[in-house]
């Protein structure tokens, strides 16, 4: 059976240091921190009181979407979705509006936790009628606000999609992933294009289990620029963030068949679990199932490591960091001199948790199409044991003109998940 070639023809980014993938490519550019302090967050004793969170105006909402999202919608991660989605699916070339059902077309869309956003504004109010034996009065949206398959059934309802309509939930992995499923579903013929990506909400019913867990930034809460340090060897914890990327999945041949851009086709990928077994747990990643999954992207992708230009790794700001590095190297057989370039987004956003991948991703295919690398902010004292594999000069700390022609993104997620993805840039 033929296996058709995907490519993507649409992205779209809601992130802390941009609304819209134009925006987000002039940020990543400049390098410039989406990562402000939260009077909030210190108000309710947090110890990390400094977050990523989308600079969202109702102006900006009711540009893509109906009234309603910004006069009614409470669950930020919802409205981060169907603002990326709408964009992606515009971008790609297609309309709105329709009345008609479109079978060839479906989503994949994930989010870490969509429920902890609506609880955020409906806890109270929820537990009241239910308590006092007054259900009827619940409003009609809690439930649709709440559900993790939320942020693909509203923007479905945007757009009336009829193939395989999907959220996936796997933490971290979770953008990476709704890519991955999206990509085999095309390259199984059971569908020609497919909207996919990931979403998150953001602020203190989200963050405060994080902060709990001590695994968040605490010593920057003065200077919040500086709070995400990933490959640092100051690096404390990392910085929480919130927001939505997406991208237009598409067959090869509708895409030549409509005659619109392609950014980038999608060469192979794999997705694996470290079964929490070997070092690997509920928190940590086995190394060895790490290595394993960017190997087997590499091979389903048929390239030489050697043909790498750009890693866009995980890279949290945590102790993590350095395993990172040692893993991509073992698994690419390279080091030194040999290793390809290295940055993470997350120095200058944060951590978006389940909407992260999905954001990095559409990083990923801005930097191919401009001819650059984003620097890694805060990178100025890297990990001694980073260094004694890779030199300093693979990590940039400035933006760099460059052809970036393939490009290797991994997302490692709580439960033992991983996720790869191989890309190369479409040349006609």
């Amino acid at each position: 059976m033929k296996e058709n070639r995907v490519v993507i023809t649409g992205i779209g980014a809601v992130t802390p240091n941009a609304l819209g993938a134009k925006e987000f490519n002039n940020a990543l550019q400049q390098g410039k921190s989406g990562i402000q302090y939260w009077e909030e967050l210190t108000r309710l004793n947090f110890r990390c009181q400094i977050g990523g969170v989308p600079p969202l105006t109702d102006e900006y909402i009711d540009s893509l979407l109906p009234e309603y999202f910004s006069k009614k919608i409470t669950n930020k991660a919802i409205i981060y979705s169907c603002l990326s989605g709408i964009e992606a699916w515009l971008d790609a070339g297609f309309g709105m509006g329709s009345d008609t059902r479109d079978p060839e077309s479906g989503i994949v869309f994930g989010a870490g936790d969509l429920g902890f956003d609506s609880l955020r504004n409906s806890q109270e109010y929820y537990s009241y009628y239910v308590d006092r034996g007054e259900p009827r009065k619940l409003g009609s949206r809690t439930i649709s606000e709440a559900m993790n398959s939320g942020a693909a059934a509203y923007l479905n309802n945007l757009l009336g999609l009829g193939n395989r309509v999907i959220s996936n939930s796997s933490a971290c992995t979770t953008g990476s992933e709704s890519i991955f499923l999206g990509y085999e579903h095309l390259k199984a013929g059971k569908a020609k294009r497919m909207i996919c990506g990931s979403t998150e909400g953001d602020g203190r019913y989200i963050w405060g289990a994080f902060d709990a867990m001590r695994v968040l930034c605490a010593d920057s809460n003065e200077n919040p620029a500086i709070g995400s340090r990933p490959m640092s060897d100051t690096s404390s914890g990392f910085v929480p963030g919130g927001g939505s990327g997406a991208l237009v999945l598409e067959t090869l041949d509708s895409a030549l068949e409509r005659g619109v851009k392609i950014y980038a086709e999608i060469l192979g990928g794999e997705l694996n679990s470290g079964g929490q077994r070997n070092g690997g747990s509920l928190t940590a990643p086995n190394s060895e199932a790490v290595v394993e999954c960017i190997e087997h992207a590499v091979e389903q992708a048929k390239i030489s490591p050697s043909e790498i230009d750009l890693i866009s790794g995980h890279l949290t700001s945590t102790k993590g960091d350095p395993i990172e590095i040692e893993n991509w190297s073992k698994a690419l057989g390279l080091s030194g001199d040999d290793f390809p370039l290295v940055n993470s987004v997350k120095s200058m956003i944060g951590h978006c948790i389940g909407g992260v991948g999905s954001i990095e991703l559409v990083a990923c295919l801005l930097q191919m199409e401009n001819e650059f690398i984003h620097p890694s902010l805060n990178t100025q004292s890297i990990h001694p044991e980073i260094l004694k594999l890779i030199p300093n000069k693979k990590i940039p700390q400035k933006s760099i003109k460059k052809e970036v022609k393939t490009v290797i993104k991994a997302n490692f997620g709580f439960g033992d998940l991983n996720c790869c993805l191989v890309l190369r840039k479409w040349e006609a």
